[in-house]
């Protein structure tokens, strides 16, 4: 057996074998879209079994990470669907109780980053994260979220925008051909941190 990196589509190992991998980008991807480390937890742990189990249903040769994306969203809006009924936390006071700031020198920043991430619609973390951050074409981002390649593209536009307007930022990223640098090194913090 050759020796296949994780995102490596052609490989000989089991797919089952690359899970594990996925972990740290599938609860960042969990949490930007709970905002919740508990949550995200759930949404991840539901992912690996869920991929583990119907492994079968998985094209060789594709990119089993954003296979494993596209089950946590359908899962995450499904029970945000089931959810409607159930209290909320608007004011983010529980979520801010799980949560711990990060010690580095760009905390700040950082933090105000989050509040400002915070605000946006899931839909519009959702897009910024699969597009921006870990650098999925508008293309990839539609076929894991069920909508036109279109859609992806104006949330992903309307997103940075408002995000550049809650951070009081000069202009909009309009290029949805390569990875934001921004949101990469924000999605990167998210990981290591293990907010």
């Amino acid at each position: 057996m050759d020796d296949a990196s994780p995102s490596s589509p052609a490989t000989n190992l089991d797919p089952r074998d690359l899970i594990v991998s996925h972990i740290p980008a599938l609860r960042a991807f969990a949490i930007s879209l709970a905002r919740n480390g508990a949550t995200a937890d759930d949404l991840v742990q539901d992912t690996i079994v869920r991929a583990w189990t119907n492994i079968e249903k998985f094209t060789p040769g594709t990119d089993l990470k954003a296979w494993m994306f596209t089950i946590l969203r359908n899962i995450f809006f499904s029970q945000r669907r089931k959810a409607v009924r159930e209290v909320s936390d608007p004011d983010g006071l529980h979520a801010a109780t799980l949560s711990v700031a990060p010690a580095h020198d760009g905390s700040l920043a950082f933090k105000e980053f989050r509040t400002a991430f915070d605000r946006l619609s899931a839909e519009h973390r959702e897009v910024l994260i699969l597009v921006g951050a870990n650098g999925y074409s508008c293309e990839e981002a539609a076929a894991m979220t069920g909508v036109a390649v279109g859609t992806v593209k104006s949330r992903t536009n309307r997103a940075r925008a408002r995000l550049c307007e809650l951070l009081g930022l000069e202009g909009k990223g309009d290029d949805f051909s390569r990875p934001d640098p921004v949101a990469m090194a924000v999605a990167s913090a998210l990981q290591s941190s293990g907010v």
